[in-house]
């Protein structure tokens, strides 16, 4: 039988992969995890913070934590020193320091066109991601479910890399497809020019947002500042426009979904 993964949008920039890998077993991987308590930078609520409504349990097996980014919203503090330190994880370089310094006991940083196997069931690659400022550039990763070839490629600030030129077709794209912009800033997050490039890039079969707070709201003066563009429709009548049949899947916070598509691979 042929292995069909479960995406779950755990809300902004967490995702939880679950992979049936037949004689390996069931694996369950764990992006950019904020799963509990509030989300804040340098200690500065006021300046901007992210908030719950609930926290979300953690789930039973973790086989793999793999993050983007550094940051606070992608290496969540308490919610990684609330996880068992012996899970594996792969990380940015950046990510790997933070992940260390907690007590993680195996961690795999990867630099661009870096790769990791995991388990001889996923191929893990990372690419260049999101510009952190003026000297630091963080991951996107391109994931390979090695067992029917079905690609999927996570970035999470809608940064597309020239890197990209380079792969023929992906199956699915986690992108986000709403840019939020500061004045005289530009985009902090920039989903509506991202989403495009990517699917203009990558041809993919799907789309699946990410970095949207579905349940999550937000205090502080950053938050009365960003100014939000774009959205699903807009996404959705540029892929018609460029004659692309990508279909865009929003989905809902904590709700499994099934991807139940023929790998491009595997459709020639």
């Amino acid at each position: 039988m042929a292995l069909t993964p479960t995406l779950t949008w755990l809300d902004v920039n967490t995702w939880q992969i679950d992979l049936d890998a037949a004689d390996l077993g069931k694996k369950r991987i764990l992006v950019d995890p904020w799963l509990m308590g509030d989300l804040v930078f340098n200690n500065a609520p006021w300046l901007i913070r992210g908030i719950r409504p609930a926290p979300v349990p953690i789930p039973d097996q973790i086989d793999l934590i793999l993050l983007s980014q550094g940051m606070n919203d992608h290496a969540h503090p308490e919610t990684l020193k609330a996880l068992d330190k012996s899970i594996p994880v792969v990380a940015s370089e950046n990510a790997a320091g933070v992940v260390k310094a907690m007590g993680f006991e195996s961690v795999t940083p990867l630099a661009p066109d870096d790769e990791f196997d995991f388990e001889n069931t996923l191929q893990i690659r990372a690419l260049p991601g999101s510009p952190i400022g003026p000297f630091l550039t963080e991951n996107a990763y391109l994931l390979t479910i090695k067992s029917t070839g079905l690609t999927l490629y996570y970035e999470p600030h809608g940064y597309p890399s020239d890197a990209l030129k380079a792969i023929d077709r992906v199956d699915v794209v986690i992108t986000p497809i709403v840019s939020l912009e500061l004045p005289l800033l530009g985009p902090v997050i920039r989903g509506s020019q991202g989403a495009p490039e990517l699917a203009q890039m990558l041809k993919p079969q799907l789309i699946l947002p990410t970095a949207d707070g579905g349940e999550v709201t937000y205090t502080g003066m950053i938050s009365t500042l960003l100014k939000q563009k774009g959205g699903l429709e807009q996404l959705r009548s540029q892929l018609k426009a460029a004659g692309l049949t990508t279909q865009v899947e929003p989905l809902k916070p904590m709700q499994p979904f099934t991807l139940n598509i023929q790998p491009l691979a595997q459709a020639h």
